[in-house]
């Protein structure tokens, strides 16, 4: 259904700025921090690192993806995107406060 929707066309400027955006808001996050600690145990394959949390970035786009497409059936996108910033803001501020 969803391939149905969408076909395989892909706008590269629209591509290049979501990986980008996508990619330095990811740059030493918690889950980056955390997947690092995993592949510094000498124990552990770093590929096997590499492809589980890979797999779990993706599953968690694709929820993001779906929640996205859905709440847009019902909201308008600027307030997706008023909500997404007030909660950067928010999560931005409780970070900052919290190291205090």
């Amino acid at each position: 259904m969803f391939i149905q929707r969408y076909p395989c066309h892909m706008d590269t400027h629209i591509a290049l700025t979501i990986f980008f955006t996508v990619f330095v808001a990811e740059l030493g996050d918690k889950t980056q921090l955390a997947t690092m600690l995993f592949a510094a145990d000498q124990k552990t394959s770093a590929f096997m690192v590499f492809a589980v949390a890979s797999a779990a970035l993706i599953a968690s786009s694709a929820l993001a993806v779906i929640a996205g497409q859905t709440l847009s059936n019902f909201l308008d996108p600027r307030w997706l995107s008023l909500i997404a910033g007030v909660g950067f803001i928010g999560i931005g501020l409780w970070t900052v406060f919290s190291a205090w």
